[in-house]
């Protein structure tokens, strides 16, 4: 009677290797899909956290930034108005739909510049960063325009990585629960490893979730918090032009680059399309007059009361 060798398969699985038994065949497939699927998570896990921390944020353009001569105009203006005014006269140029709660142009005093839409300040970075959605420590950098995509790809694949881990653990913890094994030292590790896996599966999957769902209505982080003001108001919804296109505006129209860290995001992230045509035709800065005069109704009510 022929003698069957034990071998060892995935995570200690023992798989018959007597001659002329069909199992063992399927057993060593089995045990190298596995490993390809498990080599390929981590390799895209890697790239996509190294990705999302050394792809550095991009700032805008020059054309944003006060010349000299501007800069001196407006630091040796005592007067608010006339401050406003020649911002207002600079960002004239400038593809800029969107401004402050009081209607006034979004300027950054730190960097000296006009804040083209969906640009903000990040404390931590020290610099204005374009579509600026997070500044984020797990990746010690600043999440905008350049390296969303990036991100959210991190989150995917760790929790793709943290579920795969639970799921080929959570054979042995059962094993151990009914004594099939008894090393005592290997049970403590593989119930810690999937204890680990499972916290971090369930926090990455409420974050993950979350982040789908900004990019599902075409909102940042901070947006969703503060909505950004457009000539009518404030407009959580400004920027949401449809499902479909909102994804495209992260990922790109190439479906074949959604799930690579590749760079492939729509634009150059200084201007956005807008829900609205008429917001996209009819920028703030064309109506500026209107503007002033709600500000003057607005003093005037001031000083009746």
């Amino acid at each position: 009677m022929p003698q069957a060798s034990l071998g060892l398969g995935h995570n200690g699985a023992r798989c018959c290797r007597t001659p002329g038994q069909v199992g063992s065949g399927h057993c060593c497939q089995l045990w190298v899909a596995y490993l390809i699927v498990f080599h390929v998570i981590f390799v895209l896990f890697v790239w996509t956290y190294w990705k999302s921390i050394f792809t550095l944020p991009l700032q805008p353009d020059k054309k944003f930034h006060m010349s000299y001569a501007d800069k001196e105009r407006y630091e040796n203006e005592e007067r608010p108005e006339v401050q406003r005014q020649i911002l207002v006269e600079i960002a004239r140029k400038l593809p800029v739909y969107t401004r402050t709660g009081n209607g006034a142009i979004r300027f950054c005093d730190r960097c000296q510049l006009i804040k083209p839409d969906r640009c903000h300040h990040c404390s931590v970075c020290a610099m204005c960063v374009l579509k600026m959605d997070h500044h984020c420590p797990w990746v010690n950098n600043c999440v905008g325009f350049s390296n969303y995509k990036f991100f959210l790809l991190f989150l995917m694949y760790s929790l793709l990585y943290c579920m795969y881990i639970a799921a080929t653990v959570f054979k042995y913890v059962i094993k151990y629960w009914t004594d099939e094994l008894t090393n005592g030292r290997s049970k403590f590790h593989v119930l810690f490893l999937l204890f680990i896996a499972v916290m971090f599966f369930l926090s990455l999957m409420f974050l993950f979730g979350y982040h789908c769902w900004l990019v599902s209505r075409n909102r940042s982080t901070l947006e969703a918090f503060s909505a950004p003001v457009f000539q009518n108001g404030p407009d959580k919804n400004g920027f949401n032009l449809g499902f479909v296109k909102n994804l495209q505006q992260v990922f790109g129209e190439e479906k074949k680059l959604w799930l690579l860290p590749i760079v492939s995001s729509q634009g150059d992230g200084h201007s956005f399309p807008m829900r609205t045509l008429c917001d996209a035709r009819n920028p703030l800065l064309a109506n500026e007059e209107q503007w002033e005069d709600d500000g003057l109704d607005e003093e005037s009510h001031g000083k009746v009361t």
